[in-house]
């Protein structure tokens, strides 16, 4: 007890010294459009008395990067409802970090749910479903809340995208959080192509995906033009482009 109570007076100490120069800091970082989150009541349930003590003391990014490390030890050992409580409190401490929202929403969406499916100790499939899509459901949270603390962070739209489009097969939305990305700063071209590939599996916006498809072939590098051809002949046939119109005859036939 006496060395617990030591440790909390050095650490508020600690805080009390930092103080002037994280006033300056957040002020600069108000300034620029940034904002560190205050501790709440949430956060002092996750971390305890203790580690709530630490963050108030400065020790935010210290205490996200040790409760990581027993985050990933917790999804060593399965024990996924501890690991989701423990991702909450780093992304609670670090919500700026985007590489924490990422890989807390994968550890939950594809490792705990592929878990929760292949579960043997649940016969019924219904019910393994129902908690594979739980698992979905936080990983999707994570991201969610990710972008709109990191609104620029075009990798978080990414992993958005390719969760609604693997996972919950909405295409429509894995589209346009596609399509969000790619107009990032930063964002790697095949992100456009993406978009189109999605929004050609979106019920009733084939022909717009099919036109803008047919736009980028004409732009886009050579190396990735098999793919695009590829959706284009998918969405000919679903459309019924007619034969004489289509991009492999206009190709065989450039006076057409």
């Amino acid at each position: 007890m006496t060395r617990w109570l030591l440790a909390c007076v050095i650490l508020l100490g600690f805080g009390i010294l930092r103080t002037p120069l994280e006033i300056r800091i957040d002020k600069e970082k108000q300034t620029a459009g940034f904002s560190r989150p205050s501790p709440s009541k949430e956060l002092r349930e996750q971390l305890g008395q203790s580690g709530f003590l630490a963050a108030l003391g400065g020790f935010r990014s210290m205490l996200a990067a040790v409760l990581w490390i027993d985050a990933h030890a917790a999804w060593e050992r399965t024990e996924w409802g501890r690991m989701a409580a423990l991702f909450q409190a780093v992304t609670t401490l670090q919500p700026r970090s985007p590489l924490y929202w990422d890989m807390a929403s994968w550890h939950m969406a594809w490792n705990a749910g592929s878990a929760a499916y292949q579960n043997p100790d649940q016969p019924s499939e219904a019910l393994r479903l129902r908690a594979q899509k739980q698992y979905w459901d936080l990983g999707k949270d994570f991201l969610q809340r990710g972008i709109l603390n990191n609104p620029n962070e075009f990798s978080l739209y990414e992993r958005l995208a390719i969760l609604e489009r693997d996972k919950y097969q909405d295409f429509c939305a894995a589209a346009k959080n596609f399509d969000a990305a790619a107009s990032l700063p930063g964002a790697p071209e095949y992100l456009k192509r993406f978009a189109l590939y999605s929004l050609a599996l979106c019920p009733g916006k084939e022909k717009e995906a099919y036109e803008k498809l047919r736009s980028l072939a004409g732009e886009t590098d050579s190396r990735h033009l098999p793919g695009i051809l590829h959706h284009l002949q998918q969405l000919e046939e679903k459309l019924g482009i007619p034969k004489e119109k289509r991009v492999n005859s206009q190709k065989k036939n450039p006076g057409n």
